[in-house]
């Protein structure tokens, strides 16, 4: 995670999908990822910095207790992954009702696991999904309800092509896949 942080951080290019979801993160909060992220931002980077030095101080002794700790057999470890998620869950807002929310999409998660779905996009719509909606209304006001501004433009016609050939490629593939897979 280190290395791919640093293209992401300073010129908004996410190396994968865990950088894609920080990316996303920080736009939404304010931090417009550039080389200045140094001055402009400097809690950010100095609390990476001193965060990361930490890490180093901290996981280098302790080294043998993580290699122990990856010895211990999944089915005895996952029960005890779930009781602490459980608690620190709970201990957030002291409601039940956050459990029931963290179990229903625990059961979400197995579920795309099952039908081998990826996770990331999902993540990203939710994290995404508010300030999209804001201003996809926000375009619609300005437009006075007509959809032609989306298209209007050079730049975001192609964008809406690009998204839509890749929405059919993904989908013809997939079904060509299928009918591989039946003979």
């Amino acid at each position: 995670m280190g290395t791919t942080f640093i293209p992401t951080l300073t010129l908004g290019i996410s190396g994968d999908a865990i950088m894609a979801l920080m990316l996303a993160v920080l736009v939404i909060q304010g931090t417009q990822p550039c080389p200045e992220v140094m001055t402009s931002h400097p809690e950010l980077f100095w609390g990476l910095v001193i965060g990361n030095i930490f890490l180093l101080i901290f996981n280098i002794p302790l080294i043998g207790v993580w290699v122990r700790l990856l010895q211990i057999p999944y089915p005895l470890l996952f029960p005890g992954i779930v009781l602490f998620t459980c608690i620190g869950v709970y201990s957030s807002h002291n409601k039940v009702f956050d459990i029931w929310v963290l179990l229903f999409f625990g059961a979400v998660g197995y579920g795309m696991l099952l039908l081998k779905l990826e996770v990331v996009p999902l993540l990203l719509g939710f994290i995404l999904g508010k300030p999209l909606e804001e201003n996809f209304r926000r375009a619609l006001v300005l437009s006075r309800g007509s959809f032609d501004v989306f298209w209007q433009r050079p730049v975001s016609a192609l964008a809406l092509a690009v998204a839509l050939g890749l929405l059919l490629l993904s989908v013809w593939s997939f079904l060509r896949a299928r009918t591989a897979a039946r003979r």
